[in-house]
């Protein structure tokens, strides 16, 4: 076998199919109904692009995926498939692994700020409506122009009811926040508070640069985003930080062209939730990174039961197809059948529509890129089986994975520095104390000489106004910019 090419399995008649790791960044699917062998063919494409070197980032929805973290033990039917695969040279062993969850219960600590997330993808996982989506990119504006640092939930909401008591702060933009805005944001915010969603904002937030960094004897790292309980309790969650991670990467990482290999290697499972009731504004952009993001040396494999749950403009940009089998038993799944079976190139050796509906455990029609990019043939495979354990760690396994990370000392403890919420509490503090000696002062000023305090509070008065004119002034263009920023990839950039 050579090692320029990702390996997924063999025909019936043993012919060994894969694809050049060059055309890796042209994105992947893997999908089919539950029980036909998704998670491990996730599985073996995740272990194969660590023993290349790339990095892989990964969401673990069941649980199945942190097997990576030991060798393979094979028996029965696995055992029987391995066999059945000389090319294979299977050789047991784990793959180096680094276990995430936004609880910090079966991972590292997994957190982002509010800041870097932005008020577009924000106001995607607060549903907001389009006058509540304004209110949210004035507030982020003043933030900005004030030296307000977002990083978790409670610094948003002393932020807005700062603004609520000092609208002038937002000058122009003052009818965008209007008091019921605010209240909406801030039922929205304690919603999301219930739905345990706090817990993914704040500080340290996830570097980059620690998901690409390969293990000390060249392997590219596994991280998995353990989502068992994330995906029920907080969907929009989930979707929300897949969705800034894409944009991250599309905004840090340079061009890299056609290279030799992907640098990571992005799996989405229950992919249909980061597309599910989302703005169209979004959608077209995300649809953008998606095409664009290959050149920046990343390979997203969206992961769900058909192929159906993604949008026709992210199929058109997925080269590689693992289409494990289906069911079809009502009309509309019938239609489903069909367009899959379409979607491959047609292979004269059988039917594709009829095979989908026969395929068993670990087999799956895979569509992959010749060399010069086109889609080759369908063929009807036999996936091979990993060289990690199938199946989830032990609990005692989880948490010596956990405790022997290299990036447990940097995540595991939290850290709140001095961010919104401590500066506007210490500005109210302020106030509150210079009310208080007001009238003293007011007692001082009165007994100064007439015309030379008049003039003093006339030339007061005209200074405060310039310096408030000259704020407005900055505020506006700095907002500018900041939604510019935080729009990043997502608002256009190309």
């Amino acid at each position: 076998m050579s090692a320029e090419q990702l390996y997924l399995g063999q025909t019936l008649d043993r012919e060994v199919i894969g694809q050049a790791w060059r055309l890796c960044n042209r994105h992947g699917l893997v999908a089919g109904a539950t029980g036909t062998g998704k998670t491990v063919t996730l599985q073996r494409l995740a272990q194969s692009f660590s023993e290349a070197g790339v990095s892989v980032f990964a969401a673990d929805i069941k649980g199945d995926l942190s097997g990576l973290g030991q060798p393979a033990a094979p028996k029965g039917k696995v055992a029987e498939r391995i066999a059945s695969m000389p090319w294979l040279q299977f050789a047991p062993q784990a793959a180096p692994l680094t276990l995430w969850d936004v609880h910090g219960e079966q991972g590292l600590p997994l957190r982002t700020t509010l800041s870097e997330m932005g008020p577009l993808l924000l106001g995607n996982l607060l549903e907001l409506t389009d006058s509540q989506q304004a209110a949210l990119y004035a507030a982020f504006k003043v933030a900005d122009s004030e030296g307000l640092l977002l990083l978790d939930l409670k610094d948003l909401k002393s932020l807005l009811n700062w603004l609520r008591e000092n609208p002038d702060a937002l000058g122009d933009d003052r009818a965008l926040l209007a008091p019921v805005s605010v209240q909406a944001l801030l039922r929205k915010l304690a919603i999301l508070e219930q739905q345990g969603a706090e817990a993914l904002f704040g500080e340290p937030a996830l570097a980059l640069e620690d998901i690409l960094r390969p293990d000390s004897s060249g392997q590219g790292m596994v991280h998995l985003l353990d989502a068992t309980r994330l995906v029920h309790e907080a969907p929009r969650v989930y979707a929300s930080f897949l969705l800034w991670l894409l944009a991250e990467l599309f905004e840090q990482l340079p061009e890299r062209g056609d290279a030799d290999k992907p640098v990571l290697a992005l799996f989405f499972d229950e992919a249909h939730l980061l597309f599910k009731d989302t703005p169209k504004a979004l959608q077209e952009r995300l649809e953008q990174v998606v095409r664009l993001i290959r050149s920046k040396g990343v390979c997203v494999f969206f992961v769900t039961q058909s192929p159906a749950d993604l949008p026709d403009a992210i199929l058109a940009q997925l080269g590689l197809r693992v289409q494990h089998g289906l069911r079809a038993f009502t009309v509309r799944e019938q239609k489903a059948l069909r367009a899959v079976a379409e979607g491959f190139r047609a292979n004269p050796a059988f039917d594709s529509q009829a095979v989908l509906t026969e395929l068993g455990i670990g087999e799956a029609l895979v569509g992959t890129l010749e060399d010069k990019g086109t889609p080759a043939m369908v063929q009807r495979v036999l996936i091979a089986p990993p060289a990690s354990q199938i199946g989830p760690l032990t609990a005692t396994e989880r948490q010596q994975v956990i405790q022997s990370s290299a990036l447990q000392a940097r995540y595991a403890k939290a850290f709140d520095r001095e961010s919104a919420y401590e500066l506007l509490l210490a500005r109210a503090k302020q106030a509150n104390d210079e009310s208080t000696s007001k009238p003293a002062a007011t007692a001082s000023k009165e007994d100064g000489s007439g015309l030379g305090a008049v003039a003093g509070g006339v030339l007061g008065a005209l200074a405060s106004q310039v310096v408030k004119s000259t704020v407005r002034q900055l505020a506006n263009r700095l907002g500018r910019e900041l939604v510019r920023g935080l729009l990043g990839s997502l608002k256009g950039r190309r």
